[in-house]
C-alpha cells in the first residue's frame, strides 16, 4: 500500500497571523494559529492524517490542547506507535474496522502505561478521531472538537454529527482516570451523491462577529467555493475578524454511489 501520511503539532509551526492550506490525498488541511494583535502567542492544535492511494478509507485525528501542546504530541506519538496494527485493520469491512480500531484506541488510552505518561505532562487535549470507510463514517470524540457531514438530505439541522463536551480531555486531566471514562462514539451512513466531511477545532465556531457555530453558515459558504477555496475563505474571514484562538480544519469530499436508507411506503 502506498500510504499518504501527515502529522503536525502547533508547537512545531504555530502559523500565527498566517493561513496554511495543504493537500494530503483528497483531504484539505487548513490551519490558522490566531492573531498576535488579539493576544495569541502559541498554537496547541494538532492533527494526524492517513490515507492510502486508491484505497477507500481515510483515518484522521484532530486535537485541541490546553496549557501546552504536550498532550497533543503524546497522543500523536501514541497513535503512530499503533500504525501497523491500525493500517492492517483498515482493509477489513467497515463494521469490523470501526469496532476493532475503536477498541484498539480505547484499550491503549485505558492502559496504565499511557495514563502514567499523561500524568507526567502539562496540559490536556480534546481528541476527535474520524474514519471514513466505504459509505460509512465513524468517530470517537473526547471533548469539544467538531465533526460535520454536509449533504443536501441532511439540511434539517443534522449536519453536526458528534456531541461536544466541554469537560473531557486526554492528558494531565484525563477522562480515562475517572471510574467511568467519558467519551462519545458514533457511526453514520453517507448519502448518495456529494458528501462533505468537515472537522474543525473551536477557534472557528467561537470567532467574534461570525455565526460559524451554526453549521448551515459553513455549508452555505462552501456552496459558493470549492473545498480548498472554501477552507481558505473560512480562515480568511476569522483572520480578518481578529480571532485569537487557533483553528485547524480537515475537509474532504466523498461521492457515494450507494443509495442511503430511505423510509418505507
Amino acid at each position: 500500500m502506498n500510504l499518504l501520511e501527515y502529522s503536525w503539532v502547533g508547537s512545531e509551526e504555530p502559523y500565527l497571523d498566517e493561513i496554511s492550506i495543504q493537500h494530503i490525498g483528497r483531504m484539505v488541511l487548513g490551519r490558522f494559529g490566531g492573531n498576535r494583535n488579539a493576544g495569541q502567542n502559541k498554537n496547541e492544535d494538532g492533527c494526524l492524517l492517513w490515507t492510502g492511494n486508491n484505497e477507500d478509507w481515510e483515518f484522521t485525528i484532530l486535537l485541541d490542547a490546553h496549557t501546552t501542546a504536550e498532550s497533543a504530541e503524546l497522543v500523536i506519538q501514541t497513535v503512530k506507535s499503533m500504525k501497523t496494527e491500525i493500517i492492517a485493520l483498515l482493509v477489513l469491512p467497515p463494521r469490523e474496522v470501526f469496532e476493532q480500531v475503536g477498541g484498539l484506541l480505547l484499550k491503549q488510552f485505558k492502559s496504565q502505561g499511557f495514563k502514567e505518561e499523561c500524568r507526567r505532562i502539562k496540559g490536556e487535549t480534546a481528541f476527535l478521531c474520524v474514519i471514513r470507510k466505504g459509505s460509512f463514517l465513524w468517530w470517537l470524540s473526547i471533548g469539544d472538537c467538531i465533526l460535520h457531514l454536509f449533504h443536501p438530505e441532511l439540511a434539517f439541522n443534522e449536519y453536526q454529527q458528534n456531541h461536544r463536551s466541554f469537560y473531557e480531555w486526554v492528558g494531565k486531566v484525563n477522562t480515562f482516570d475517572l471510574p467511568v471514562p467519558c467519551y462519545s462514539s458514533g457511526t453514520k451512513e453517507l448519502r448518495r451523491g456529494r458528501n462533505h466531511i468537515f472537522l474543525t477545532t473551536d477557534g472557528l465556531t467561537e470567532c467574534p462577529n461570525t455565526n460559524f457555530a451554526e453549521p448551515r453558515e459553513i455549508f452555505n459558504l462552501f456552496s459558493l467555493f470549492g473545498n480548498k477555496d472554501g477552507v481558505r475563505e473560512l480562515l480568511k474571514i476569522i483572520k480578518d475578524r481578529d480571532v485569537r484562538d487557533s483553528t485547524t480544519i480537515i475537509s474532504w469530499i466523498i461521492d457515494a454511489e450507494h443509495e442511503g436508507c430511505q423510509p418505507s411506503g
